[in-house]
């Protein structure tokens, strides 16, 4: 085929547009499927047609994820992580109308590590000399901004990490109220996020657990309780 023949997406068969073709490793996608992605994707160009096509079809059911999502709380700046307690899931976000972007919702029980990085910029200082060139000071000066950056790693087959700046503008002092703001703001959502990761698995690993039999206080029999805690016999409430 040459450079320039017509291409059609193999996702939706519609014809791709000039310099609209993204490439997989098998196939071409247009640009309207590569937009309903997860921000959170890497390594297209590597991915076959048949995971692309696994990976659109868990976008749609994350929709309706979406729209039970209710937050409970909230951290962050720049880019927020949502929390819903109640169902043990959580997003990352940088949108105010998140409701209408279909943002990734994830488990708490998927998250495997969670890492914060400060993440130092330095620029050279420069003066005049006689002759009017930039030249460094001796010793040389810089100028130093720093950025706060937090790594989720997530067990997922479609991502395996998410990676956001926390603060909006670039921090110039250490000591400063920004500096120790956005430094505690990290520490709090590794924090919530690595306990909540082991509650959700402490949870699902006594959910799992084999139920042993117990006395019922209300009627006496022995009794192996149901998924509420309740005596198969008289219904009572054994735990």
């Amino acid at each position: 085929m040459g450079l320039f023949d017509k291409k059609y997406c193999d996702i939706c068969g519609e014809k791709i547009g000039l310099l609209g073709n993204r490439k997989l490793e098998d196939g071409n996608m247009c640009k309207d499927c590569a937009a309903k992605l997860s921000p959170f994707t890497t390594d297209r160009r590597r991915t076959t047609l048949a995971e692309i096509k696994d990976h659109l079809v868990y976008r749609e059911a994350n929709k309706a994820e979406v729209a039970a999502f209710n937050v409970t709380r909230t951290f962050g700046d720049r880019t927020k992580v949502l929390l819903d307690e109640d169902s043990q899931k959580f997003i990352v976000t940088s949108s105010n109308r998140w409701q209408n972007e279909n943002p990734d919702v994830i488990a708490f029980s998927q998250v495997t590590g969670c890492q914060s990085e400060i993440r130092e910029s330095r620029t050279e200082l420069k003066r005049k000399d006689a002759q009017g060139n930039n030249v460094s000071f001796n010793p040389p000066r810089y100028d130093v901004d720093y950025d706060f950056y937090l790594t989720i790693h997530i067990n997922s087959p479609f991502f395996n990490e998410i990676e956001f700046k926390l603060n909006n503008n670039r921090i110039e002092e250490r000591a400063s109220v920004e500096f120790k703001e956005f430094e505690r703001q990290a520490a709090e959502i590794k924090q919530a996020l690595t306990r909540v990761r082991q509650d959700a698995r402490d949870s699902i690993a006594a959910a799992a657990a084999p139920k042993t039999a117990q006395t019922c206080p209300h009627c006496g029999a022995p009794t192996t309780p149901d998924a509420q805690g309740r005596c198969e016999f008289c219904g009572g409430a054994v735990t």
